[in-house]
């Protein structure tokens, strides 16, 4: 029970993971989201410190202020003796208050009110309350910009004609495009600095990318912020260790090889002398063997670094493999749409995926009766599937065969096993083209070789 318990704890849902479903996954967007919601923020709360005070603070001075003046004029018509005073009050009340008063002796208001609409309304009704104390009635749709107001009198209706301007302040609208505005040209400076700051980064990681795949960038240099240029300064130095190390490795392994030659070459023509027999024949194939093992290592050694990329159509590359090693003898069938399909061009090394792919082919077709050859895309990836018929490689010693000189046949037999080092050197070239070499089982029932590169 206990260990349930721990289980369902562990397993629990985290806030921080849930969280990063929804962060965005580049640097670019992340610096601007970094940058930009402090400033959202901070916008935020000003706009609804704004609404909250200012907007209530001055629409109710403003709505008070009217409904002030209304009822001083509702005072003073009180007041008046005649209607002659009561005209001239409310010609004077309009000229000094930008209000225009109307008087209707005798009218009655519509009952019941009419729904307020809106937060101005409510504050002007408030504001009427307050200071009028009698029955009104507003009407915000009576003419553009300008708002009515009726109040009943104990002989007649009072009304109000003001315009918008008196009753709430324009410069909201004002406040509000000064945020939106500054808002976005904040948006746009940081989105240009933070555009010219991930570059470098970019370029680092396309250099160290092309770097992988065997491409140089020639004209890649350190650029960028103090922490960028110390990255790409530790790249370039890492990638001048590993070019010394492969000329090192390559340049001793010419050495020892033309050195071992030598001897090799007066065995051979020491053994030519010798008279036929078992032992000189014997002598003359454990010869041979060690030829074709140094000149198999240096060839892994090498790793056809010097060749150059190019434009290569995989269709027409497996249609001619296809044909070479059915000319050799090989049982092979190749997918028909690996031509009828799309065409498929990469940058590549030719002479080294022909060397990649006939390794594979040849390890399929020692081993097996038959080999289907064929062509996948799979997202970003193009794959080539070699298929055989034979026995297969055991699941736990798929990783162990790439390892150099490493054979599951134990002969150690040139002519049954090989050297060790076609699996190895497979790789190696498909590694170097920025992709792999991946083993698995074959609907077949044999062995599937899998070369992904990417497209």
């Amino acid at each position: 029970m206990n260990g349930w318990l721990q289980e369902l704890w562990r397993r629990r849902p985290r806030p921080m993971r849930a969280a990063k479903r929804y962060v965005p996954a580049t640097l670019f967007a992340r610096s601007l989201l970094i940058m930009m919601t402090p400033v959202v923020l901070a916008q935020a709360i000003a706009t609804f410190v704004f609404y909250d005070r200012h907007w209530d603070t001055m629409t109710n001075r403003l709505a008070n202020s009217v409904a002030g003046e209304i009822a001083f004029v509702i005072e003073q018509l009180a007041r008046d003796p005649d209607d002659g005073a009561r005209e001239e009050t409310l010609s004077m009340a309009a000229r000094n208050t930008d209000i225009l008063f109307t008087w209707t002796p005798g009218e009655e208001l519509p009952d019941p009110p009419a729904r307020l609409r809106g937060g101005l309304e409510e504050t002007l009704g408030q504001a009427l309350d307050d200071r009028v104390r009698r029955p009104w009635r507003i009407n915000s749709n009576v003419a553009h910009k300008w708002i009515e107001i009726r109040v009943q009198l104990p002989d007649g209706v009072l009304s109000v004609l003001s315009p918008e301007r008196r009753l709430y302040s324009f410069t909201s609208y004002l406040f509000i495009i000064w945020m939106l505005g500054s808002s976005l040209v904040l948006f746009s400076i940081a989105t240009l600095f933070m555009r010219n700051q991930i570059r470098p980064i970019r370029r680092l990681a396309v250099a160290a990318d092309a770097f992988g795949k065997g491409r140089d960038m020639a004209d890649f240099r350190p650029e960028g912020a103090v922490e960028v240029r110390q990255a790409a300064h530790a790249f370039l130095l890492m990638r001048d260790r590993i070019r010394r190390q492969i000329a090192q490795r390559t340049e001793m392994l010419a050495g020892v090889s033309h050195d071992l030659r030598t001897p090799l070459t007066r065995m051979k023509l020491q053994l030519a002398m010798m008279p036929d027999m078992a032992e000189v024949e014997e002598l003359k194939a454990d010869v041979a063997e060690m030829q074709v093992m140094i000149d198999g290592y240096l060839s892994f050694a090498r790793g056809d670094g010097e060749e150059e990329e190019r434009q290569v159509d995989l269709s027409l590359l497996l249609a001619e493999i296809a044909g070479n090693a059915r000319r050799e003898g090989a049982r092979l069938t190749l997918d028909p749409m690996v031509t009828q399909g799309e065409a498929v061009v990469l940058p590549l090394r030719l002479l080294s995926l022909r060397r990649c792919l006939n390794n594979l082919i040849g390890n399929a077709a020692r081993y097996g009766r038959h080999v289907w050859l064929s062509l996948e895309r799979r997202g970003n990836f193009v794959e080539i599937l070699i298929d055989d018929d034979g026995p297969g490689i055991p699941d736990d010693q798929r990783d162990a065969v790439f390892r150099p000189f490493f054979r599951l046949e134990p002969s150690r037999n040139q002519k049954t096993g090989g050297v060790g080092l076609g699996l190895t050197i497979a790789r190696d070239i498909a590694r170097r083209h920025g992709g792999d070499v991946i083993l698995r089982d074959s609907p077949q029932k044999g062995l599937r070789a899998v070369v992904r590169l990417p497209l």
